[in-house]
């Protein structure tokens, strides 16, 4: 397998799963950091136990399109997998390159993509996605509306809807929660008819940018009748201007802004919170692909509130809500029925954490992906035999 994706400490967990089934002899390459712009990876090696983790030069690290791995050539003809598993999307250089590879040592190959939003590109990355359809042997996508996409562009292969990654239940639990400070964790509310209440913790994960709707997280939150706090954890370009935001606001006492931390720190951040927001707003090159954080939170028994943005409905499905895209009002009358209503949480984080077990464990995912390189191993031995077959008929002659 070939995946910047496992740098990503978390993310190794699915290798273990897959390790762990019978007749699977994993190897996987990864570069040793990824330099996103917004948030740069280094590898953090975490879950490496039953596969080989080989750590290789990457270039152009950070370009999505144009990265690829000079030494990946003697990799591949060290090891001759029998599968290619290709952690990348098919309009990719590096996509392109394991392909070419994959193909020359007879490797099966399989092709990962989130893309949910039809886009053509120009060459030369229109012709290396052409040529990546046409010879992959499975597509796997992580949402429906990539699966809509491929098909709309030709693809009439073998492809499956399996997420690039899960959780493991026995890391992502609800771990005992840490002891609030500063302000008081009981609110008496102006509203005579409303009853005292606990502080609502509310939480965002992920990157400090406009597409992201932190922004209308802040106004929604400044609006609500009650106590709560919000903690924003992760960086980017907008945290500056985010933070001027809260103060200007009002809301800077209770509003949290806290730096990144590693993946395998996340579980005690989430048993932190009672609500997690992911407001997503759609932008003419980007829509929310999957929002890992919400699986990761409803594994801490934490209740999820999502945009209608992108594949945000489709993994929250019924064990949390979701409003309007860009819709503050409709975000802040959710916000409230939580605060309002504990019971509703309650059934929301046994809903959540019900939904991760039956749909979103590594292992569940890690099996579902060995399933499908079977798959097609099982095709192409059906195949060779066939050709064997029919080739030894037609030598056959009578003699007389």
């Amino acid at each position: 397998m070939l995946s910047k994706a496992c740098v990503v400490g978390a993310y190794q967990k699915k290798l273990e799963e897959m390790a762990a089934i019978p007749d699977v002899d994993l190897t996987v390459v990864v570069p040793p950091l990824w330099a996103d712009s917004s948030a740069p990876t280094r590898l953090e090696k975490v879950h490496t136990e039953g596969y080989e983790l080989i750590v290789t030069k990457i270039i152009f690290n950070g370009h999505f399109h144009l990265h690829f791995y000079p030494n990946l050539k003697k990799i591949v003809q060290q090891v001759r997998p029998d599968v290619f598993h290709i952690d990348e999307e098919p309009y990719n250089l590096a996509t392109f390159q394991a392909m070419r590879l994959a193909q020359q040592v007879g490797a099966r190959k399989v092709v990962f993509s989130w893309q949910n939003m039809l886009k053509h590109y120009p060459p030369p990355f229109s012709l290396m996605e052409r040529y990546v359809l046409n010879r992959t042997d499975a597509l796997l996508v992580g949402n429906s509306e990539a699966a809509e996409v491929w098909r709309r562009k030709g693809y009439r292969g073998l492809m499956r809807l399996i997420p690039q990654f899960g959780v493991d239940p026995t890391i992502y639990y609800r771990h005992e929660r840490p002891m609030r400070r500063g302000r008081m964790s009981v609110f008496k509310s102006r509203h005579a008819n409303r009853p005292t209440q606990p502080t609502l913790v509310i939480g965002y994960v992920g990157r400090l940018v406009e597409e992201k709707g932190i922004e209308l997280l802040l106004y929604a939150v400044s609006q609500l009748a009650g106590p709560w706090t919000l903690q924003v954890l992760g960086s980017g370009p907008d945290k500056e201007r985010l933070e001027k935001m809260a103060h200007w606001l009002g809301i800077a006492p209770r509003v949290t802004f806290m730096p990144w931390m590693p993946s395998t720190h996340l579980p005690n951040y989430f048993s932190g919170l009672d609500v997690l927001v992911l407001p997503s707003l759609t932008r003419s090159n980007w829509k929310e692909q999957f929002g890992r954080v919400l699986i990761e939170a409803m594994a801490c028994d934490v209740v999820v509130v999502g945009a209608e943005s992108g594949a945000i409905p489709e993994v929250i499905g019924e064990a949390g809500l979701t409003f309007a895209e860009n819709n503050v009002e409709e975000l802040q009358d959710q916000l409230q029925l939580l605060l309002d209503d504990v019971d509703l949480r309650e059934r929301l984080r046994q809903k959540g954490r019900q939904r991760v077990q039956e749909n979103y464990t590594q292992a569940a995912i890690a099996k579902n992906t060995v399933n499908i390189y079977r798959e097609i191993l099982d095709h192409q031995r059906v195949k060779n035999e066939w050709a064997t077959k029919r080739l030894n008929r037609d030598n056959t002659f009578d003699v007389k």
